[in-house]
């Protein structure tokens, strides 16, 4: 997978754009996103339905993978099954 794929879960609306690519299959909802909608779509999983946020930014522990969420759903976004945390944003220098 490169950057600038899409890719959508197969159990809720959620879809993202690679901005940095690592090793493992994400996951939304727990289950595998592909660059194609799934047919017969089901529900997220339990421990995986935090919900995504437009516009936000996903990031591994590692920052190895950079995920940016371009359509929100009710899946969480996950690389081998541990979740995928909000990317903080970078502040700005104080002006003088």
């Amino acid at each position: 997978m490169k950057p600038g794929t899409k890719l959508k879960s197969a159990v809720c609306n959620t879809e993202v754009m690679v901005i940095r690519s690592g090793d493992g299959q994400i996951e939304c909802g727990g289950a595998p996103m592909a660059e194609a909608k799934a047919e017969g779509a089901g529900e997220p999983a339990a421990d995986h339905a935090s919900g995504t946020l437009m516009g936000k930014r996903y990031v591994d522990a590692a920052g190895t993978v950079e995920l940016l969420c371009i359509k929100p759903g009710k899946g969480s976004l996950s690389l081998g099954g541990v979740a995928l945390t909000v990317k903080d944003a970078k502040s700005l220098p104080a002006s003088d």
